[in-house]
């Protein structure tokens, strides 16, 4: 039995979901939303411990990666975090800025899975789940019906094709290369993916820091000429939070990472205004006042910091520089990452150069179409790679729903 669809999208999360209800908004199409999971929405769900970071106040193409930088303009310009902030107020989601004008949900990231349903209902949107994409072929001089898809045996035809199916990141969510393997099938090339926004883990010699685990600070971090402040956290594999996942996008390996433990004020400074007050004032006791106290005494425990019992008084300007080479000059080697079972996104993707910006439809191939995490487009922590699925869905949506007209 052959069922027909005027659009097929592969892929039920926030891209592939958004992109079939935007679709259905202008009605008439059939549209038909397959994936593998036993749910929709499964990464939205996991997102920002549960809350959905569902964008951010301050969108730019410079908060994306891509080998095409250019590539993101037109998306992002065409719908705003203002267009999604707007559809967020409308169905009276109650939502919260962050750090950074990172923007979470107040109740749970089941609001944003809810709306996306609840538009996907209105548009009349048939979602299966648990199907399983067996194949994909091309159909030759029919443009009414360019492609079949074969899910759990069963055909599926469709003018318009869209490749919603995210990268490898979370594989314990589905992720899969199914993407990348259609892109390919069809000579579009692949930038090759790996994990991003990831921890790092610890190198033999740096594993004394598992004694730490729990432990965070703010730090600067930095790559090469990119830069990012934020918190620090010490885990029993390696660092996490913020500022190391952000930092992940830029490393390469056996590249060190330089992290600045005290970025919002110089050891000197701080070291020369203690001692004019308090000379013999144990230096371990002046640097706990600044920085986490089980580090400091891990450093003095593993003869990293050897000046520890010294008071103020008899640090040299040679104690001083050691001490800055330390605290603001950390070289921190990864081993790696801890890859992309913990990852965020993934790094890479389906090469730019051959999507429209415009349309997201494949150059060379009418009415194939790649949007979201496929794609080689990521952003930064902290909403920017949501509101890469809602703008990129919507301007592929926008294409679809006008070439019906």
């Amino acid at each position: 039995m052959n069922h027909y669809s005027e659009t097929i999208i592969i892929g039920a999360g926030a891209a592939g979901l958004f992109c079939a209800a935007e679709i259905g908004q202008h009605g008439g199409e059939k549209i038909t939303v397959l994936d593998s999971g036993k749910k929709i929405g499964r990464k939205i769900l996991m997102s920002g411990g549960g809350f959905c970071n569902f964008t951010n106040l301050d969108v730019s193409p410079s908060h994306y990666l891509s080998q095409n930088p250019h590539f993101v303009k037109s998306a992002l310009a065409r719908f705003t975090q203002w267009d999604f902030i707007s559809l967020v107020c409308e169905y009276g989601i109650a939502y919260h800025e962050k750090a950074d004008g990172q923007l979470f949900c107040d109740n749970s990231a089941q609001d944003i899975v809810d709306l996306l349903e609840d538009r996907c209902k209105k548009a009349k949107v048939d979602i299966q789940l648990r199907q399983q994409i067996d194949s994909v072929e091309p159909i030759e001089n029919d443009p009414k019906v360019r492609f079949k898809v074969r899910a759990n045996g069963v055909d599926w035809t469709c003018r318009n094709l869209v490749i919603a199916t995210g990268g490898l990141s979370m594989p314990a969510l589905g992720a899969s290369p199914l993407g990348y393997k259609i892109a390919e099938q069809f000579a579009i090339p692949i930038i090759p993916p790996r994990a991003s926004l990831v921890p790092f883990t610890y190198l033999e010699n740096d594993k004394i820091f598992t004694a730490l685990s729990g432990v965070s600070l703010r730090v600067n971090a930095s790559v090469g000429h990119q830069v990012f402040r934020g918190d620090m956290l010490f885990t029993h594999r390696g660092l996490s939070g913020p500022a190391m996942l952000q930092i992940s996008n830029y490393w390469q390996l056996n590249e060190p990472v330089h992290i600045d433990l005290l970025p919002d004020q110089t050891i000197v400074d701080l070291i020369t205004a203690q001692k004019a007050h308090s000379p013999n004032m144990q230096l371990k006791t002046a640097l706990s006042q600044v920085l986490p106290k089980r580090l400091v005494e891990l450093w003095i425990e593993h003869q990293r910091l050897t000046l520890g019992d010294k008071t103020l008084a008899q640090i040299s300007k040679a104690d001083l520089q050691s001490l800055t080479e330390l605290i603001h000059q950390w070289q921190f080697h990864p081993n790696g990452t801890e890859g992309y079972r913990t990852a965020e996104v993934t790094l890479g993707g389906v090469d730019t150069q051959f999507i429209s910006s415009k349309t997201m439809q494949a150059n060379q191939v009418a009415g194939l179409y790649f949007i979201g995490e496929v794609l080689d487009v990521t952003g930064w922590l902290g909403g920017y790679n949501f509101q890469w699925a809602w703008s990129s869905a919507y301007a592929c949506a926008k294409a679809i729903a006008e070439s019906a007209i």
